[in-house]
């Protein structure tokens, strides 16, 4: 009754047991919902305390998100001995987010600088310390986060230009999706794959959100494709994601997922093509929400604040009508 592989595997089973009526980042939202109503009340404050303004308000909001992700990345780091597989991909996206995280950031501050002198070696070797103890379940973990985090800071400060902000911020957020939905119980996302309709629900509209901002970003207004033909193409794309979406929630399939986030992709991007004019300021509030529900799913409440402090300091649109045009 006492041997260690009992004892184990009582417990997994009831994180497990757990996990599949409690989706936890959606409790954890609700009780942090007077924080995040404080932030909306001061987020003028706060943008202006943070120098967010203006033209720095998207640059440093996003290399805040970058930032902010390759911590909680590092620090949920290194407990592979309780994957499902022997053989796992999982280092090698950790590895992944660290390089993209790092190049976002470096090729933002390779024009500043916020430390100087021995104090910028303490932060990168502070850094370095952090990734390297992060992955020690082989040999060769150390090196290849070690690895990650210096080609990508070395690439993004030797960058000529800044690491575009919407399409960095996306790249990394669908990254960190499909890990999470490869290896929920790593990220504390829920235990061995069992997911309730909750966690899928949230990903995928993560996913659609982290989508419409690419086509928003990509693709312009041109009042193109005859009505009747763009009205067949809609319905029709509109039935594939409706059936990609159900699908996602039966299986939890990574692949099941990528495909339905490419039908999104195909839809947005002939509403957008078809309208006569998109509002600037739904990519913001797109881009807004992206933030803030990236923050909740993995329970980072900063990046929550950020999302709010970037929705409240961005021109006001109809959010609502403007996205259902996009469906």
């Amino acid at each position: 009754m006492l041997e260690d592989i009992v004892v184990v595997q009582s417990a997994v089973s009831a994180f497990n047991n757990a996990a599949l009526w409690a989706p936890a980042f959606l409790w954890w939202a609700l009780l942090a919902l007077p924080l995040f109503v404080v932030v909306w009340m001061f987020g003028r404050d706060v943008a202006a305390r943070f120098y967010l303004n203006g033209n720095k308000l998207l640059a440093g909001i996003s290399a805040w998100m970058a930032g902010l992700t390759f911590g909680w990345v590092v620090l949920f780091g290194g407990n592979y001995a309780v994957l499902r597989d022997g053989v796992s991909v999982l280092p090698m996206m950790n590895a992944g987010i660290i390089f993209l995280t790092c190049l976002f950031v470096s090729s933002h501050l390779h024009n500043h600088s916020i430390v100087r002198g021995w104090k910028k070696i303490l932060l990168f070797a502070v850094l370095m310390l952090m990734v390297v103890v992060s992955d020690t379940h082989v040999w060769w973990g150390p090196l290849l986060q070690l690895g990650a985090l210096v080609l990508g800071a070395v690439l993004g400060w030797c960058a000529r230009g800044e690491m575009r902000p919407v399409s960095g911020t996306v790249l990394i957020v669908l990254m960190v999706a499909c890990a999470m939905l490869m290896q929920p119980e790593f990220y504390r996302f829920g235990q061995l794959g069992n997911l309730t309709v909750v966690h899928l629900v949230a990903m995928l509209i993560l996913g659609v959100l982290a989508v419409a901002c690419v086509v928003l970003v990509n693709v312009n207004a041109r009042g193109r494709i005859n009505r009747v033909i763009y009205f067949k193409l809609k319905w029709l794309l509109r039935v594939i994601c409706a059936l990609g979406a159900a699908l996602f929630v039966l299986t939890e399939a990574l692949p099941v997922f990528i495909g339905t986030l490419a039908a999104f992709l195909v839809l947005f991007a002939i509403s957008v093509w078809h309208a006569d004019k998109i509002s600037s300021a739904l990519l913001d509030k797109m881009f807004a929400g992206m933030l803030m529900l990236f923050g909740v799913v993995t329970v980072m409440p900063t990046v929550v604040a950020l999302g709010i402090v970037y929705w409240v300091n961005t021109p006001q649109v109809d959010f609502w009508r403007e996205f259902r045009a996009l469906l």
